[in-house]
């Protein structure tokens, strides 16, 4: 799979409208199913690697519409790795203390250390996005808040920081499908909100802020991929070839063991 088809190169002319979001005809379910197994076993390889090395960082950066399947990757992608060097941070609503500092506060502290994968389920991007949608800032600041997170994003990178970014891109529709099901299979009914349909309403409203942020923030250091997110299994398939690839281009080395093990015997 060519997941260049999915970075966004040219930022400035990305239209939302022109993304994808079903998988091409002749899309085979149980051979994605089958390709995910073995990148799974692959990408569990390379995070022991990444872990016993202690070197490397990566960041990946989960968008989308509500039900747009952030924690169905999260589990699905990431579900089999070791939890002990993968720390997931799910930014909700601001508390009243995190309110009282810069959008970035309560940020900054989550992101991943050496040797760490960090999975952001939304993020700093609610603060252009939401707020966006809502009007609780003005345009004037929104606009300054893209060149702050450009610049916080670069520093990571130049610190180390692998960072991949991720817009799991739905059609309405599909949306409707998903808030529906949640209301009729009575062990999802904990996951409807009455405010998720006061969100849908802004449908259109969030379409053009994500074509916006990533216009604004795709970066050639840290890019944006927008993912088609109809199909559960072709989201997967993505998502995996990306971070095995992603992982594999960073040159990571076991340790060097200590000298003398070969003359060791354990009695």
């Amino acid at each position: 799979m060519d997941t260049s088809l999915f970075r966004i190169s040219d930022a400035p002319s990305f239209s939302i409208s022109d993304a994808v979001t079903n998988p091409p005809n002749g899309f085979d379910r149980d051979e994605s199913k089958a390709t995910v197994k073995r990148l799974t076993k692959r990408f569990q390889t390379l995070q022991k690697l990444m872990w016993a090395e202690r070197k490397q960082r990566l960041l990946v950066v989960l968008q989308s519409i509500d039900t747009g399947g952030k924690d169905g990757t999260i589990r699905s992608v990431f579900g089999k790795i070791n939890p002990q060097g993968v720390k997931v941070h799910s930014f909700k609503k601001p508390t009243e203390r995190e309110l009282a500092h810069d959008y970035l506060w309560r940020v900054h502290p989550c992101v991943p250390g050496n040797g760490e994968i960090g999975i952001f389920n939304r993020s700093h991007y609610e603060d252009v996005l939401v707020v966006k949608v809502h009007g609780y800032v003005s345009d004037e600041l929104i606009q300054k808040r893209y060149e702050h997170i450009r610049n916080f994003e670069q520093m990571l990178v130049d610190e180390g920081t692998t960072v991949i970014k991720i817009l799991l891109n739905i059609t309405k529709d599909e949306q409707k499908k998903r808030l529906e099901s949640r209301l009729n299979v009575p062990e999802k009914n904990w996951k409807f909100q009455i405010g998720d349909l006061k969100e849908r309403a802004h449908w259109d409203h969030y379409q053009e802020a994500f074509e916006t942020m990533i216009r604004e923030t795709s970066t050639e250091s840290s890019p944006w991929y927008v993912i088609p997110a109809n199909n559960k299994k072709y989201r997967n398939e993505i998502i995996s070839t990306l971070i095995v690839e992603t992982l594999e281009g960073l040159d990571m080395q076991w340790p060097t063991p200590e000298e003398g093990l070969e003359d060791i015997k354990v009695e």
